[in-house]
C-alpha cells in the first residue's frame, strides 16, 4: 500500500465503505468521496444498477451529491477504483488537483491521462478494495463488462 497520511487513509476508507455498500445493494462496488482538506463534501457510489442510470459511476454520483461548488481547486477525490475516461475527464474538467485511488489492478483506468493533465494521482494498492472488485468481476462478468462498455 502506498504511504498515505491519516486523513487520506480515513477518507479512502470511506470510499471503500461506499463500494461495499454498492456491492451489498447488488451494484458495481465503486465508491468515492470528495473532500476539502479533512472535511467531507460528499460521498457516493456507482448506482448504475440501482438507479438504471448509465452515467451514475461512483465518482459522478459523488460529484452530483456535492452539488455546485464555486471551485474544486482545493479538493481531493478519493475513489475505490481507477477512474474510467468519463470520470477522469470530469476530474480534469473540474480542475480537481488530487486523486487518491484504492486500486488500479482490476481496472487500470486513466491514471496517466490524469497525470498528463496535471492531476496528482496516488494509487494505494489497497488489498481489500482489490479483493472486493475481483470478487464482483468474477461473480458478475456481464455486469462488469456493461459498466466498462466492453462486449
Amino acid at each position: 500500500m502506498a504511504a498515505l497520511n491519516a486523513t487520506d487513509q480515513r477518507l479512502l476508507g470511506m470510499a471503500i465503505d461506499e463500494a461495499r455498500t454498492g456491492f451489498d445493494e447488488g451494484g458495481v462496488p465503486i465508491g468515492s468521496v470528495l473532500a476539502r482538506g479533512d472535511e467531507v463534501i460528499a460521498s457516493g457510489r456507482n448506482r448504475r444498477v440501482q438507479n438504471g442510470d448509465p452515467i451514475a459511476h461512483g465518482e459522478m454520483d459523488c460529484l452530483q451529491r456535492a452539488g455546485r461548488q464555486r471551485s474544486y481547486r482545493d479538493t481531493t477525490l478519493y475513489t475505490s477504483l481507477s477512474p474510467c475516461m468519463m470520470c477522469a475527464g470530469t476530474i480534469v474538467q473540474f480542475s480537481i488537483p488530487r486523486v487518491v485511488i484504492a486500486e488500479a489492478e482490476n481496472f487500470a483506468g486513466n491514471v496517466e491521462f490524469l497525470r498528463s493533465n496535471g492531476v496528482e494521482v496516488i494509487v494505494a494498492d489497497d488489498a481489500d478494495a482489490t479483493a472486493l472488485m475481483r470478487r464482483f468481476i468474477d461473480e458478475n462478468p456481464e455486469l462488469w463488462n456493461e459498466d466498462i462498455a466492453e462486449e
